[in-house]
């Protein structure tokens, strides 16, 4: 079991603790866990969530970059690697793993782009983030939300707000409200350029003739009005522009 210490909350590593034990259920509730789950868990802290995952898991592997918080995992059921998430390679674990984690809220969209790249070797993740990040992942085109993040998320998972969570749950508390998402990976992805996402999002409030500068005839083949604005175009757009761009440049 955790340490009954209290560890005190580093700003530079972002950590805000769950300590809500109802939060806490419902995220394991949530993932319905077995006995043969490879579990791994990032950014565990005190391990709150850690040892209500040992009563479902018959072990898990955790990321944590604080050395002090990993030397506190004392469990030979618990895996720790004492690493940067952000550098780690998650193609070292079996295919099917299952990610669950608070996450860093200062790290949180980063951390998602980078996990996306294993998206074929997940079979799902379910991460507490920030209310907003959440909002923007789910986001549908042509709403105030979405932008980049919800086109290359949603280009690789079906994605799910499960629940809100408030300020209180966590020691110490957040200065915003956070939410628990439900990430599945599609099984067949859509394939986009993320130099054209990049392109398309600085400047989303442009009109796609003047954002990307595709020909008009290149825009009525597809059957995209040039006039819309990045924002409106859906993530199958995105995958139809990225593959005429990718027949443009071979011919």
């Amino acid at each position: 079991m955790p340490s009954s210490s209290r560890h005190r909350p580093r700003k530079r590593f972002g950590q805000h603790f769950l300590h809500d034990p109802r939060v806490r259920a419902r995220i394991v509730d949530a993932l319905d866990l077995s006995s043969s789950d490879f579990v791994v868990e990032i950014g565990p802290g005190e391990g709150a969530l850690t040892y209500l995952l040992l009563e479902k898991a018959s072990s898990i592997t955790v990321v944590e970059l604080d050395r002090d918080l990993a030397a506190r995992l004392s469990d030979d059921r618990i895996k720790v690697h004492a690493a940067d998430a952000l550098e780690l390679d998650f193609a070292q674990f079996p295919k099917g793993m299952r990610i669950v984690g608070n996450l860093p809220y200062n790290i949180s969209t980063p951390l998602l782009f980078h996990l996306a790249r294993f998206a074929d070797r997940v079979r799902d993740m379910h991460f507490m983030l920030q209310l907003e990040v959440v909002e923007r992942m789910v986001a549908a085109p042509s709403t105030p939300a979405y932008g980049r993040l919800s086109v290359a998320l949603q280009a690789r998972f079906r994605m799910q707000k499960l629940f809100n969570v408030a300020k209180g749950a966590f020691r110490p508390p957040p200065k915003v409200e956070s939410a628990v998402v439900r990430l599945i990976p599609l099984e067949q992805p859509l394939q986009i350029d993320e130099a054209l996402l990049r392109q398309a999002f600085s400047a989303r409030r442009k009109q796609l003739r003047n954002a990307l500068r595709i020909a008009g005839e290149d825009y009525a083949r597809l059957g995209i009005d040039p006039k819309l604005r990045p924002e409106n175009l859906s993530p199958q757009d995105y995958a139809r522009l990225t593959a005429l761009r990718s027949m443009n440049s071979t011919l």
